[in-house]
């Protein structure tokens, strides 16, 4: 019964946002409504090597602040279609994921997070020192939006980039849906679960993660060529900790190895964030409690749930022995 209800709370979930522009043009929520479904792509994606792979994978918010500089410096500075975006960004990304993936295939725990971590910070350093490419401290301003004829994706409150960005995150559901269920997610999974016996079963240890790496980053590159487009710049403070540590949050919230779990902790955290926006800093200190609290009550976060009060529900169900009746 549960997994049968799974599929069509998605569904609902999903048709809610295709109407919700519809019935409501209010261009603060519709902003609000863009960077949730965006933070939804990035916590999805990330779910793929983090939770289904167990590698913490802290560059994978520079593989989304990458695909954003890449789209921006090469429509703004080199003139490219405003339409090469989503591959230039996804293209940039992938790389960036391959080229971090190597180090990290010979190393393991607390080493992992340094060598991932490090990476967004040297892809900071280099934005910061190549200013005439990446406009250094003030970053990248005045990157062309996309448009079809004499529409801005612009045009009625963004509403081109909403759908866009809607659209990346049904592709990006679709894809962890499908990899979860994949030989290829079990062979993720495995090597996550126990190595050495996977690694012994045939499982090819570097191949599957590079290419765990590389699926992961295409999502962040898509996003984050159509979040550069949207705001129309792109800033160093992409690559910084705090970004990182918003979308872990976010990550965590949901929780991990599940489908719906980051896309419900992403919209979850958004609108928590906007509802106390009045308390200043303090919302910061609230929303981290919360959190904790969740996650103590609730190890796997919000996907966890369901299954857990469907768990409860059964329990209550269960006819008790006679003698105990009795």
């Amino acid at each position: 019964m549960e997994k049968k209800l799974r599929p069509t709370a998605i569904a609902a979930f999903f048709a809610i946002l295709v109407v919700l522009p519809l019935v409501n043009d209010d261009s603060y929520i519709r902003h609000i409504s863009i960077i949730a479904i965006m933070y939804a792509v990035l916590g999805s994606s990330w779910n793929i090597t983090l939770g289904y792979g167990g590698v913490f994978n802290f560059a994978h918010m520079a593989f989304f602040a990458v695909g954003a500089y890449a789209t921006g410096i090469l429509t703004k500075t080199f003139g490219f279609s405003p339409w090469f975006g989503l591959p230039i960004g996804i293209t940039a990304s992938v790389v960036a994921s391959v080229l971090v993936c190597l180090p990290v295939l010979r190393l393991k725990g607390v080493y992992v997070i340094l060598v991932t971590f490090a990476f967004g910070q040297l892809c900071l350093q280099i934005v910061l020192n190549q200013r005439e490419l990446t406009g250094g401290n003030f970053g990248l301003v005045s990157i062309p939006p996309l448009e079809i004829g004499t529409f801005s994706f612009r045009d009625y409150q963004n509403i081109g980039y909403y759908y866009l960005s809607l659209a990346i995150l049904a592709l990006t559901v679709a894809a962890v849906s499908w990899f979860s269920r994949s030989r290829f997610g079990w062979r993720v999974v495995a090597l996550r679960d126990n190595e050495a016996y996977a690694v012994s079963r045939g499982v090819p240890l570097s191949r599957i993660r590079l290419l765990t790496f590389a699926f992961s980053a295409i999502f962040p590159g898509a996003i984050g060529a159509v979040y550069a487009q949207y705001v129309r710049s792109a800033s160093p403070d992409m690559f910084g900790f705090s970004f990182l540590t918003l979308a872990l949050s976010m990550l965590l919230l949901g929780g991990t190895g599940s489908v719906w779990g980051p896309v419900a902790g992403a919209f979850v955290f958004t609108i928590l964030s906007e509802v106390m926006a009045p308390l200043g800093p303090g919302r910061y200190l609230i929303t981290a409690v919360l959190i904790v609290l969740i996650l103590r009550f609730f190890p796997k976060g919000l996907a966890g749930i369901p299954s857990l009060v469907a768990q409860q529900v059964r329990a209550a169900r269960k006819p008790k022995p006679a003698a105990e009746a009795a």
